[in-house]
């Protein structure tokens, strides 16, 4: 059974998969870049790389494979070692395999495995649908010549202009004044006028502020014999059903994804480790087994469609 297209599913949603055996696939963040040489714009995206040192079988992968092929977690289990086998056989037989929308594997001088990761799918979910752009380079053209050339044929036109008698500035100018006086005499009026209006308002509010002081004053009261407190008793709320993200054999795994669930906004909790020695995350707790399932199938619609309901009795 092929399990490459189970890896690359979950390279969209978590930034650590792990193949037990094998090596680690990890998903960097890298924003958006602009190549001034081809002109060229690449959208942001997930840069894939590779540790072969991280090989513990942290539950996600094995949990996703029995889920989608609807197989027991054993089994999950197996079939990942198998595949594991037929990549090392590869490698040791011919130097290079290269798995699919993920990258390809081959061997130095030394004998180590070097990881090229692929780059024809971006794995960040934010950037669906972007690809890369190439902008052909904006041509500057000078048109100064042209514009000179142009200044010197154009004909300047000078139209005459037409004195006006001295009479009628004369007039025009002992009407100006006129206003002018007007205009003076009308504002220290309206200054007058705004002067008292000002002083009637400061005199009705201080009126007013003394009247409420009066009433406060008659208003105040002392208690003597204080009421007694009253404490009250809120039963605490049971929670036994759980939407679980996943659960993961190292504990370092899980405080990753519980702190990944936290940005995403979801009151996410963590576990102690079950009989099988895996840390559970979970979406939420919740009191009624209708609101969890309901729960469980948006956060499958919006965000893990392999979310799972744990109840605890």
């Amino acid at each position: 059974m092929k399990i490459e297209q189970y890896i690359s599913q979950l390279l969209y949603r978590y930034q650590c998969v792990t193949v037990p055996g094998f090596g680690a696939f990890l998903t960097e963040f890298q924003s958006a870049q602009l190549d001034e040489n081809s002109h060229s714009f690449f959208p942001p995206k997930k840069m894939i790389s590779f540790n072969p040192f991280i090989k513990n079988n942290d539950g996600l992968l094995a949990n996703h494979l029995a889920q989608a092929e609807k197989i027991g977690y054993e089994i999950a289990v197996n079939t990942i070692e198998i595949e594991v086998s037929h990549w090392t056989t590869k490698i040791q037989e011919f130097g290079n395999f290269s798995i699919k929308n993920i990258g390809e594997f081959s061997l130095n001088a030394e004998r180590n495995l070097v990881f090229v990761p692929a780059n024809q799918i971006n794995y960040l979910k934010e950037s669906f649908g972007l690809s890369s752009y190439i902008s052909p380079s904006v041509k500057r053209e000078v048109y100064k010549q042209e514009v000179e050339a142009i200044e010197e044929k154009a004909p300047i036109a000078f139209t005459p202009e037409k004195r006006r008698s001295y009479k009628v500035l004369k007039y025009a100018a002992v009407f100006t004044l006129s206003l002018g006086l007007t205009g003076v005499l009308g504002y220290k009026l309206y200054d007058n006028y705004l002067k008292q209006i000002e002083q009637e308002t400061l005199l009705v509010q201080s009126n007013v502020q003394k009247k409420i002081n009066q009433k406060i004053q008659e208003a105040t009261f002392y208690i003597e014999n204080p009421l007694p407190a009253v404490t009250l008793t809120v039963p605490s709320e049971k929670t036994p059903y759980h939407v679980v993200a996943g659960a993961f054999r190292l504990e370092s795994n899980a405080k990753n994804a519980y702190n990944s669930l936290l940005k995403l906004g979801f009151k996410a909790k963590r576990l102690p480790a079950n009989k099988h020695g895996l840390f559970p995350v979970l979406y939420g707790s919740y009191s009624s087994y209708t609101v969890a399932r309901d729960a469980m199938k948006n956060i499958q619609k919006l965000d893990n469609k392999d979310a799972w309901l744990l109840i605890q009795e």
